[in-house]
């Protein structure tokens, strides 16, 4: 990292705010703003779309000093002629159907002539605002909408349904083929997503931040209960963690309780409680866990069986970061470049991936050796600490390069 003697100053624009929270988006704001911090200055400017401004006092207050709050209101494109133009027009103004008004893009205009870099927390934030241009900035995409959207297309379901994925997707990749010309510089978290930019056409310089877990202060040890656990951990609001784990005890769970009958299933999050009314036997829905550590190191293997999102999951390096055997689909995987049998079991069907949960369970040494792996790819890759610098780095190119360009702008004054 560059030293410098007068530190920059960097606007952080987010529509979460970066503290300590229960989910992966919380995670990754609150660690690459704190890696941020140790380029420069770091000043929140939050989008508040979820009303968390009624939360900013005592525990819950950002450990950023926030600069300003501006509400969210809802910006749809309805009626034909709405619908038409956001399938279209790859420039139209609030494509989430949500945003500021233009007086609060007036704000943030005077805001950021006195800021040395603007970073976006994913691209949701950058679109709350009318469409422009952002010269000096980063926007960390983390998801990718058209992926998300091919994610959808891919795993079935009706006409209709596949119908409007593939309406959504071609909309999602026109605009992001434009990405280039309104940041200088955009972060992805996984090399699949930089290939699949390059892929569109996307010239502009891409950074690869992964996402992350902290590393815990001492080395995890494991007390696996009897009878064996299978365990899921995620927020079950969020559709992708639904379908997966819908589609576990739907096709996976009938066959594993076959072979193991007293196995149990123990699902961790948010709103797991009204997950389902009928859920089948030996489910235990726990709900939000302080610390899901003490129960992690219970379970004989952690579930991924996520076919659905975009991105890449947090809840992989949570795994790890616990010694914990994982079993996966492909997707769910996606960006760790994991190798069946090596630091996870992957399996896409629902009898292969029933059958490595039985393994896991069946044959511990061998899972734990899995495990093992894990937990040193997750020391060398995907702790904060290792994944830091490529915050630094992303930062640093963008304002480089705004400077050589305000360099070559003033001699050709000149």
């Amino acid at each position: 990292m560059t030293l410098r003697r007068c530190p920059p100053r960097i606007l952080y624009v987010s529509h979460t705010l970066p503290r300590k929270g229960d989910f992966g988006g919380e995670l990754r704001c609150l660690n690459v703003a704190r890696a941020l911090r140790e380029v420069g200055t770091v000043e929140v400017v939050l989008l508040d779309d979820e009303n968390q401004k009624d939360s900013l006092n005592g525990e819950a207050e950002c450990e950023f000093p926030l600069l300003d709050v501006l509400d969210v209101q809802p910006q749809t494109n309805s009626g034909f002629v709405g619908k038409l133009r956001w399938s279209f027009d790859p420039t139209i103004d609030y494509p989430h159907g949500c945003g500021v008004k233009r007086d609060a893009l007036c704000r943030l205009l005077r805001m950021i002539k006195d800021f040395d870099l603007v970073w976006f927390f994913r691209l949701r934030a950058p679109d709350m605002f009318p469409n422009a241009a952002w010269p000096c900035s980063v926007v960390d995409i983390d998801d990718l909408p058209s992926t998300y959207e091919r994610a959808s297309l891919h795993a079935g379901g009706g006409l209709t349904s596949r119908l409007l994925a593939l309406r959504r997707l071609y909309s999602w990749r026109r605009r992001e083929k434009l990405l280039g010309a309104r940041f200088g510089v955009l972060t992805v978290c996984s090399e699949e997503d930089r290939c699949y930019l390059g892929q569109m056409g996307v010239t502009s310089v891409v950074h690869v931040i992964p996402n992350g877990f902290d590393r815990p202060r001492s080395e995890p040890v494991r007390s696996v209960a009897t009878p064996p656990r299978i365990g899921f951990i995620g927020l079950f609001d969020f559709f992708p963690n639904r379908e997966g784990i819908s589609w576990f005890i739907g096709n996976c769970w009938p066959r594993i309780k076959r072979e193991i009958p007293d196995a149990r299933l123990r699902l961790v999050g948010r709103d797991s409680h009204g997950f389902l009314t009928t859920v089948g036997p030996d489910i235990d829905k726990l709900g939000w866990l302080a610390n899901p550590s003490e129960e992690i190191k219970t379970w004989s293997v952690m579930i991924i069986p996520i076919r659905v999102g975009a991105g890449t999951r947090i809840k992989i390096a949570q795994g790890f970061s616990e010694r914990c055997p994982i079993v996966s689909t492909a997707f769910g995987a996606c960006g760790y470049g994991a190798v069946d049998g090596q630091q996870m079991f992957l399996a896409d069907s629902a009898t292969a991936f029933s059958n490595a949960c039985i393994s896991a369970i069946r044959d511990p040494e061998y899972a734990k050796q899995i495990a093992e792996r894990g937990w040193h790819e997750f020391v060398e890759k995907w702790t904060w600490d290792a994944i830091r610098p490529r915050v630094w780095a992303a930062a640093e190119d963008c304002m480089r390069t705004t400077a050589n360009n305000r360099v070559e702008v003033k001699s050709n004054r000149m």
